[in-house]
């Protein structure tokens, strides 16, 4: 089976028929590990998973913190969405960043702030104010179904019908 999980350090290479791949874009330090869970459920239904929360960051290596910036960039932009989620741990700068960057650049984004993140306001604000119609959503949730439908719609996905019951 090919491998669909990417991540930091490890770089994808596109290849022909290849799923639509997704970018985990949102916090990692201080914040809870919402990557992994997200990342398996897209994985569930055939996507393509590019994660920039390593298991193990050599935080004293100071050729790290480049390395994963270059890596970040490199699947911001290669992938086919991205994915941003801000949990109400730490307000998360680069994400907001990248955010403002995504916002600005012909991209398929979906946007989910939880309810208690301190910028949540800011965010709504400013994904309207680039002239989107994107929804902010509240729950990672409602992130990801966003996801998952826009891939079926895209055709790069099938998704199954839901199981019978059998009675």
């Amino acid at each position: 089976m090919t491998t669909r999980y990417f991540e930091a350090p490890d770089y994808y290479e596109p290849a022909p028929g290849d799923p639509l791949s997704v970018f985990l874009a949102g916090g990692i330090t201080g914040c809870p590990d919402w990557q992994a869970p997200a990342a398996e459920e897209l994985l569930d239904v055939g996507l393509t998973v590019f994660n920039p929360r390593r298991r193990a960051f050599p935080i004293d290596d100071p050729a790290e913190a480049p390395r994963q910036i270059a890596w970040e960039h490199h699947h911001l932009h290669l992938a086919d969405v991205t994915l941003f989620w801000f949990p109400a741990d730490q307000v998360q700068p680069i994400a907001l960043f990248e955010l403002g960057a995504a916002l600005g650049e012909d991209r398929h984004i979906v946007v989910g702030a939880a309810p208690g993140y301190p910028r949540r306001l800011d965010i709504e604000h400013q994904v309207a104010l680039a002239g989107s119609t994107r929804t902010v959503h509240a729950s990672i949730a409602d992130v990801l179904d966003e996801v998952i439908a826009h891939a079926a719609r895209a055709a790069m996905v099938p998704i199954p019908p839901p199981a019978a019951d059998a009675d």
